[in-house]
């Protein structure tokens, strides 16, 4: 069906920003994340990218500018933590940020086809998942089921927390961000590789429920600091 003019200026001018988000730098990318939850810490969220032209724009194609792999909890919803619209972010959620195959090839994806520039772990505090981890640690008690395999890929964590003398389970959410970014860079040499070339930054963010402030706690690129 035919379109007139009009109808056509809003769809080409949303093209326009996608084209934008596929060209970001990695630190491009990061600023405007960490922008996007300011923006929300402070109660000035803009929404951007959620009217009805923007999700037309998008029927044909995608260049989101960044690729966040966070916990499942209901309360860390990325799209809206980073004041995301349509289109910007691709994103990937397991139990306490937990890699997998299917984890692993999806973000293969997003940096070989979709071209991001900029991968986020995003771990939270009180996380579920970590916390079931560190009482099954103390008690010794698993799940059955799947569930076991989740406690038993986050006991690292759990672990190497406990070996530094750090035993709240805020620590351990820390720790299991760092070990995930760790494992994607050793298991993908396809991210990897993207890293190593500065086309790629992967950092590691833990989410403070009660402000809404997203942290940086760990970073892999030529441009990051800690203590940003």
């Amino acid at each position: 069906m035919s379109q007139g003019a009009n109808a056509q200026e809003p769809t080409n001018l949303h093209i326009a920003e996608d084209r934008t988000n596929r060209q970001l730098t990695p630190r491009e990318a990061w600023d405007r994340l960490r922008a996007g939850n300011a923006r929300f810490v402070d109660d000035s969220a803009q929404h951007p990218n959620q009217n009805a032209s923007r999700r037309e724009s998008l029927t044909q194609s995608q260049h989101p500018f960044a690729t966040i792999f966070g916990c499942s909890d209901s309360r860390l919803a990325a799209e809206i933590i980073f004041d995301l619209g349509l289109g910007d972010a691709f994103v990937v959620r397991t139990a306490g940020q937990v890699i997998a195959d299917a984890v692993l090839g999806t973000l293969e994806y997003s940096v070989e086809v979709l071209k991001v520039p900029l991968i986020v772990v995003l771990g939270h505090d009180s996380c579920g998942a970590v916390t079931a981890t560190k009482n099954a640690v103390e008690d010794g008690n698993l799940p059955g089921g799947f569930q076991r395999s989740l406690i038993e890929r986050i006991t690292p964590a759990v672990l190497d927390s406990q070996r530094s003398h750090k035993h709240s389970v805020n620590d351990m959410v820390v720790e299991n961000v760092r070990l995930v970014a760790e494992r994607i860079l050793d298991q993908s040499r396809t991210i990897a590789a993207a890293v190593s070339r500065g086309d790629v930054a992967l950092v590691g963010m833990f989410y403070h429920l009660s402000d809404g402030q997203a942290e940086l706690v760990y970073g892999h690129g030529s441009w990051l600091e800690l203590d940003q």
